[in-house]
């Protein structure tokens, strides 16, 4: 955590572009100490979920910048997809062989599903992998986008297409411990209320790890859990 009698702390919900960009470079990208995902908060699927064969995806974290600061694009999944219908999610998804890698992925799936030009986009990096119950090892690319870049919702995958202030994803007063029975066990996941929006899971945890990146703030787990 940065702390100093010499050091200003950021106001994380009034950052403009180029300041996220120099925290972002200095915070979100280097290696992991330990793997991270949704064991964090479910102990007992670690090693299930650590050593299993993974299947790579990758999700793009839009940031852009309008008039009233940085926001976050995001979608609501349509009702009908076989996998996580109705969620709030980045866009995303396996990482194919054509790819070349996660950033080609993001890409590509963010102008499938919400119609982004790679024009428009300024990667600025990929944070460590983020491992899902649900069998992917998950590479969060980070970027900054253009305010200008026209997005359209593939009404086949996109229910809609909105943003959240990314000082709202950096407020930990909005990070909560939820949980819910699976398969006879109580499981436990970040959730994010946002409006009318619910933001948990995967997609909550990723976000978690942004803030704790690039805020400094430990690690929500374990004093979670022990107020579970």
């Amino acid at each position: 955590m940065v702390s100093s009698s010499n050091t200003t702390r950021p106001d994380f919900g009034n950052l403009d572009a180029a300041r996220f960009r120099a925290l972002a470079a200095e915070r979100l990208f280097a290696p992991g100490r330990a793997p991270v995902g949704d064991f964090l908060f479910n102990p007992g699927l670690r090693d299930w979920v650590v050593h299993r064969a993974l299947r790579p995806a990758a999700v793009l974290i839009p940031v852009v910048e309008r008039h009233g600061g940085l926001s976050v694009v995001m979608t609501k999944r349509t009702e009908h997809l076989a996998s996580h219908s109705g969620q709030v999610a980045f866009a995303g998804g396996k990482i194919d062989d054509q790819d070349g890698g996660s950033v080609a992925a993001a890409l590509r799936e963010a102008h499938e599903e919400i119609g982004l030009d790679a024009a428009h986009v300024d990667v600025l990096g990929v944070m460590p992998d983020y491992l899902s119950g649900s069998g992917f090892r998950i590479a969060p690319v980070v970027a900054l986008v253009d305010a200008h870049a026209e997005l359209a919702a593939n009404q086949d995958e996109v229910e809609y297409i909105f943003e959240v202030p990314l000082g709202f994803l950096l407020n930990s007063d909005n990070h909560r411990l939820g949980s819910r029975p699976f398969e006879g066990k109580r499981r436990y996941y970040i959730e994010m209320p946002f409006g009318e929006h619910y933001i948990w899971g995967v997609t909550a945890g990723i976000i978690r790890q942004f803030h704790e990146r690039l805020t400094g703030e430990p690690p929500m787990a374990a004093a979670a859990l022990e107020q579970a």
